[in-house]
């Protein structure tokens, strides 16, 4: 499911790829120290943003490195490691985790139910050591099995079990920020489902599996229409809540990315449907808010948003 929080590569300068992939390789080798090679191959875009994100946020000392990996041994790739690219980590493996024992559940891959047998004990000294986003993980994997078994046909509310889920795993620790950082992660979380259940409408369709979208519209273009519409909504939300954190560090990456980076399947989707005849319309991202450049730091932090998960927002 996830893999689509990423940045768009041709919209950065050099200097900003290079501290993002800095991020990125930090994130791997923090996943090689705590689970080994099988660690580092739950390697995702996602949690790299989370690792920027939470990094920008707190500004916590950081130590920079360089490293050679497998698939560059001839390049020395530099690295950043901290406090919260180890949390980005831990919650790596634990999302991973979950998703490969869903994807046993659903399909019964072996592949996954071997790989998340060799995750099972990071997993547990992860859930020892941050006990509320382990909960927030378990209760999602039953009530979106429930959701799935029923047919569910709202957006909001097969979506909105992986927006709870994602600003539990946001949320790093109960302070003033924890209201933000859920916020973002619910409406980022939303549009991950969405985004990967669109991606994957065609295939559930032929295979006659549960996909939201199948209930939206007759045609693709249709769904299509209706999927860029709603996917704008959340990424406005998202970005809206981004821009009241007190972010000086990184925020031209930041922005890349929920601006234009979480885009960038969608318009490659798109891209298909038109060589394949399905005459796909235009794809618009979030807009960025007025002033958000100058984004100054709240006063106080937002409302816990049940009332909005009430309302299906």
């Amino acid at each position: 499911m996830f893999g689509y929080i990423t940045v768009q590569q041709p919209e950065l300068k050099i200097r900003e790829f290079d501290t993002y992939r800095s991020f990125y390789c930090g994130l791997c080798r923090a996943l090689r120290r705590a689970c080994g090679l099988k660690g580092q191959a739950t390697l995702s875009y996602d949690m790299t943003f989370l690792a920027l994100l939470l990094t920008a946020l707190y500004e916590p000392q950081s130590t920079e490195g360089t490293t050679v990996c497998l698939p560059h041994p001839g390049v020395k790739h530099p690295t950043v490691t901290n406090e919260y690219v180890e949390y980005a980590a831990d919650m790596n493996i634990l999302l991973s985790y979950y998703n490969l024992l869903d994807d046993w559940a659903d399909d019964r891959k072996v592949t996954a139910g071997i790989s998340a047998s060799l995750l099972k004990r990071r997993k547990t000294e992860i859930a020892a050591k941050y006990p509320r986003q382990a909960r927030a993980l378990e209760a999602y994997v039953e009530e979106l099995h429930a959701c799935e078994e029923a047919r569910e046909e709202s957006l909001d509310t097969a979506s909105g079990l992986t927006g709870r889920m994602l600003g539990e795993v946001f949320a790093v620790r109960e302070d003033v920020w924890a209201p933000y950082l859920r916020r973002m992660g619910f409406y980022l979380g939303k549009f991950i489902y969405l985004m990967d259940a669109f991606e994957d409408l065609e295939k559930d369709e032929k295979k006659d599996a549960y996909n939201p979208w199948r209930f939206r519209g007759k045609t693709r273009r249709e769904v299509r229409s209706q999927a860029r519409e709603v996917l704008t909504m959340m990424m406005s939300e998202c970005s809206l809540t981004f821009e009241q954190l007190p972010v000086l560090q990184y925020e031209t990456i930041l922005r890349n990315i929920l601006y234009a980076g979480v885009w960038v399947k969608f318009e490659a989707l798109a891209e298909e449907d038109e060589k394949a005849g399905k005459s796909p319309e235009g794809t618009v991202p979030a807009e960025e808010p007025e002033g958000a450049a100058k984004a100054d730091r709240p006063e106080a932090p937002l409302p816990a948003d049940e009332e909005e998960r009430k309302h299906g927002i």
